[in-house]
């Protein structure tokens, strides 16, 4: 049989950690080995017992003290076991934990919590620039209409469970350790249901389909996921509903590339445009903008919009338009261009300014 760890070295924390240091220590510990983030994982299901086991003798100050004293096996050989049926168990025992790490709640039962629901939902590149409202309908879980979420048939009302006084959880001993598992009467929910509605069958859930109003922020990019408090399933018997996540889809715009907030554009010049300067026209999100093209602009040089660009969200301010300059040669020329071209190049034109093309040589020459 191998060597149980020591629990401070599981949980990876000094002995003198306070409680608030084990808390964090087991909820990384919580997060990394999961069994809904390590499906099918035996290694990781047996180090997330043995962090839960480590986490609930050290966050009890007479079990630690013992701990600290006799090591593992305690009195009696106290220590000697999980303390754990199941997964299940250690979701019961640790539910505060859990419905902080993990999306879903604390575990699969006593949760008292609806599933989360995902849709995905489709918007223009225009309307992510300056939010919009859309309507999307969803089929859900909701509140049963004819008891009202209790289960009971109307008349009736649920009765407190005698086995745990209505706190889902019992407590009985295992050696040492005092052990809190899921009520096995109420299952967790410290309530029976005597008479159960007809309509839900006693589970307080029912079936629609709901229209909402969802209010898309400024500044959103594809992917980008909303949530909706307690707009998911409901929960059986009153508990608390999930929540809904909506995934955006925002389409592409073909003149602009994407980067956070900044948006990335070309501008197609000529030959004379670069060496002479002038005023170009480049795209914006709401139209066009005029931009000064400076004498002398090198292709592959870029300007910028500022503040034209996408909004950052929560108001953080606005990204700019980053404009890449191209140079676009003609592929012909009438004889009254080729001739003035011809005339450029014969009174110099063809020169080359040594300074920007011999960069790479003179590089070379001084390694």
């Amino acid at each position: 049989m191998a060597e149980k760890k020591d629990y401070y070295e599981v949980l990876g924390v000094p002995r003198g950690a306070d409680s608030g240091e084990l808390k964090r220590a087991y909820r990384r510990l919580a997060m990394e080995l999961h069994p809904d983030r390590n499906p099918n994982n035996p290694e990781a299901e047996a180090r997330f017992k043995e962090a839960s086991e480590a986490y609930q003798v050290l966050c009890d100050p007479e079990r630690r003290a013992s701990y600290d004293r006799f090591g593992h096996a305690g009195p009696g050989g106290g220590f000697g076991g999980t303390g754990f049926n199941d997964i299940g168990d250690i979701f019961s025992a640790f539910s505060d934990i859990f419905g902080d790490v993990f999306r879903g709640g604390g575990g699969p039962r006593g949760a008292g919590r609806g599933s989360d629901i995902e849709t995905r939902l489709s918007i223009s590149f225009a309307e992510a620039a300056v939010g919009v409202t859309k309507e999307v309908k969803i089929r859900r879980r909701a509140p049963c209409a004819t008891c009202r979420g209790s289960g009971a048939q109307p008349g009736s009302t649920p009765e407190t469970c005698q086995q745990c006084g209505g706190r889902g959880q019992v407590m009985h001993s295992q050696g040492f350790l005092m052990i809190s598992t899921t009520c096995p009467i109420c299952r967790g929910e410290g309530k029976i249901v005597r008479t159960p509605c007809t309509e839900c069958e006693g589970t307080g859930i029912d079936h629609q389909e709901d229209t909402l109003q969802i209010a898309i922020p400024a500044g959103v990019d594809d992917g980008s996921t909303l949530r909706l408090m307690g707009r998911g399933e409901a929960a059986a018997r009153g508990g608390r509903p999930g929540n809904l996540y909506v995934i955006l889809r925002v389409e592409p715009d073909p003149r602009f590339e994407r980067d956070g907030a900044d948006l990335h554009t070309e501008a197609l010049v000529s030959f004379p445009q670069l060496a002479l300067g002038d005023k170009i026209t480049v795209p914006t999100i709401d139209g066009e903008s005029e931009l000064e093209l400076p004498a002398g602009t090198q292709p592959g040089d870029t300007l910028m919009l500022r503040g034209k660009g996408m909004p950052r969200l929560e108001d953080r301010g606005t990204g700019d338009i980053v404009v890449h300059v191209k140079l676009q040669v003609p592929t012909s020329l009438t004889p009254e261009e080729e001739e003035h071209l011809r005339a450029y190049a014969a009174a110099g034109g063809q020169r080359v300014n040594a300074q920007k093309s011999g960069g790479f040589f003179r590089r070379k020459k001084k390694k």
